[in-house]
């Protein structure tokens, strides 16, 4: 007998939230909840973000805009894609526009939704957005906030299947749109 899955919610019932802090770019929060199964656990901890965007830019000659920069939570130096957080109200789409413009000088092109992930589905409420612009064009220097220090580099699509498979793409909101990009296109 075949069963779906998905009909079966599992949802938690919330008895208590509190708030431990509210930050512009991260909440933190406590809930006592309680289990389908009865148990209950008095202190699950919540984090909530905005949403993530990032971008797979391919410049009109084919070159992938990549961005490199420090991680201090890993005290990491890395490879990633253009990527930041969707303003609030903002469309996803829009905001990876803006962060590739922002902070590579590239924009247009033509633009799809490749896919929509959770970056820590247990314990974080936000979702990450991936979209794939091909045919972008170098139209601005820069427009980097105080706080931001990032180097830009183009490589060729062999270049980015080796550091994938090689994993030079340390955060998993990227590395995994890469995978199914290049598995979606038959490409690895």
């Amino acid at each position: 007998m075949k069963t779906d899955i998905n009909k079966d919610p599992m949802e938690w019932e919330v008895l208590e939230s509190e708030y431990l802090f509210q930050r512009p770019w991260l909440t933190a929060r406590r809930d006592h909840v309680k289990l389908p199964t009865g148990a209950e656990i008095n202190e699950f901890y919540v984090l909530e973000y905005p949403e993530f965007c990032n971008v797979i830019a391919i410049t009109k000659d084919g070159k992938y805009v990549l961005e490199r920069q420090y991680r201090h939570a890993q005290k990491l130096t890395a490879f990633e894609l253009p990527a930041g957080c969707v303003e609030k109200g903002e469309d996803p789409m829009e905001g990876a526009k803006r962060e590739l413009y922002e902070e590579t000088g590239y924009a247009g092109g033509t633009w799809s939704h490749l896919m929509t992930i959770s970056p820590n589905a247990g314990a974080c409420n936000n979702y990450s957005h991936t979209f794939v612009a091909k045919g972008v064009e170098k139209v601005s220097t820069q427009h980097l906030e105080d706080t931001e220090d990032i180097k830009i580099f183009l490589a060729n699509e062999q270049d980015v299947i080796r550091m994938l498979k090689n994993d030079e793409f340390h955060q998993a909101m990227m590395a995994a749109p890469l995978w199914k990009y290049f598995a979606i296109n038959k490409l690895i």
